[in-house]
């Protein structure tokens, strides 16, 4: 183990305090810490706080004396160095999230299920398109799953639980994707350890539709950027352009800022049938970091801790398998509790099954252009089959003129 301790030199509640850290992990951290008895409380994004009483005994337990520079400097060569900023931790509306690091070939990731069951053959072309990536993939035990009781969840609460919980918090694993969406994820919300979650550090987490509630809980109680793109059971189904448009955001983010209108000709593939244009509901440009998702989710989410609202952001909105007068009281009931208050930009997505997209349209202009944002229409991010991933919580830039939707950063660092 590689733990480095400098000497006590920050004052604070009447004595002076050291610093302890781990230039390997923060799972070798915890381990330690926990092992010589500190308690996590004293914790603080890349480090335990430890009183001057106690540094001889730290350091008689194989933590290595260095100076508070040195500590430093090992913990930025590491990558493991957490500035405010970086710190997993509720943040207000609006507000730039926390992102992970980009994905890397031969990195271990898990495969979940927190929705529904899947089908075997889907799942299985999924998990091939993750390994053409050159990723190392492990799935869950209950994966492949379904209540013996209630067949439209993939397994029992607590095995949902249990599968999400050893995936995330596995020091070994980089990535957490969700096989499929369904309904579910909401029942198990609750139940997850966060302050177990929160000590993993950021990861990326994919998925969409059910996978909101998830998307919404890790914005709202860690501070945390997920993303918003194909579950794995339709990685295999989907077209050329969402898989290479994920597989870019997650390598190579820099290259993945376009998210409207869908870029086939930057990436020399031939454009599948879009369900409708990309194109200009309300005039105007607008800057904001990206927040929403799956517009059933986020009104089922309105009264709990896990609401995050669209102030100072840019709204991105999809739905499959509503009628229409269900679609506008999801778009009323987010109006009436005020989640629309102080929205920078609204891009609707695929609103797929949905009735005809004319009179859908129609709705999202007569319940949304009041509020006097500028908003675009038909962007590829749903349950079409082109879905284009995107990032919560990251900078972006509406130009309803233009007809575009571009990321000011990339989503992953």
């Amino acid at each position: 183990m590689t733990l480095l301790i400098d000497l006590p030199n920050s004052p604070g509640y009447g004595r002076m305090w050291s610093h302890l850290a781990s230039d390997e992990s923060f799972d070798e951290l915890h381990r330690f810490a926990e092992l010589i008895g500190i308690p996590f409380k004293g914790f603080d994004r890349d480090h335990y706080d430890i009183p001057s009483t106690h540094y001889e005994r730290v350091v008689a337990a194989g933590a290595t004396p260095v100076s508070s520079r040195e500590l430093i400097a090992r913990l930025i060569r590491a990558g493991l160095r957490r500035r405010k900023a970086q710190a997993l931790a509720p943040k207000k509306p609006g507000r730039t999230l926390v992102r992970a690091n980009r994905l890397t070939a031969g990195d271990r990731v898990a495969i979940v299920s927190p929705a529904g069951p899947v089908t075997a053959p889907r799942l299985d072309a999924g998990l091939a398109v993750l390994t053409s990536w050159g990723l190392s993939v492990s799935t869950m035990r209950n994966v492949r799953g379904r209540h013996t009781e209630f067949g439209y969840l993939s397994s029992s609460d607590a095995a949902r639980v249990d599968d999400f919980m050893r995936a995330w918090c596995d020091p070994d694993v980089s990535a957490v994707f969700c096989a499929r969406g369904g309904y579910g994820a909401q029942r198990m919300v609750d139940l997850l350890d966060w302050h177990e979650l929160s000590t993993a550090g950021p990861k990326s987490l994919v998925g969409f539709s059910d996978i909101t509630a998830l998307h919404q809980a890790f914005a709202a109680r860690l501070g945390m950027s997920t993303i918003h793109g194909p579950v794995v059971t339709s990685l295999g189904a989907g077209d050329d352009a969402s898989r290479s448009h994920l597989r870019s955001m997650l390598f190579t983010p820099q290259e993945a800022l376009d998210l409207a209108p869908a870029p086939p000709e930057a990436l020399d593939l031939t454009p599948a049938p879009m369900e409708s244009p990309v194109e200009s509901l309300v005039a105007g440009r607008a800057e904001g970091v990206l927040v929403g998702g799956n517009l059933a989710l986020l009104a089922a989410s309105i009264g709990t801790r896990d609401s995050l609202s669209a102030a100072e952001s840019i709204a991105v909105l999809e739905d499959v398998g509503e009628e229409l007068f269900r679609l506008d009281r999801l778009i009323t009931q987010l109006l009436r509790t005020g989640w629309f208050d102080g929205v920078r930009g609204i891009a609707v997505g695929q609103f797929t099954d949905c009735g005809p997209p004319d009179s859908v349209r129609r709705l999202f202009e007569d319940r949304l252009a009041p509020l006097g944002v500028p908003m675009l229409w038909g962007v590829p991010i749903g349950h079409g089959d082109r879905n284009l991933a995107f990032p919560f919580g990251v900078p972006a830039i509406l130009d309803a003129d233009a007809g575009t939707l571009v990321l000011r950063e990339p989503a992953l660092h």
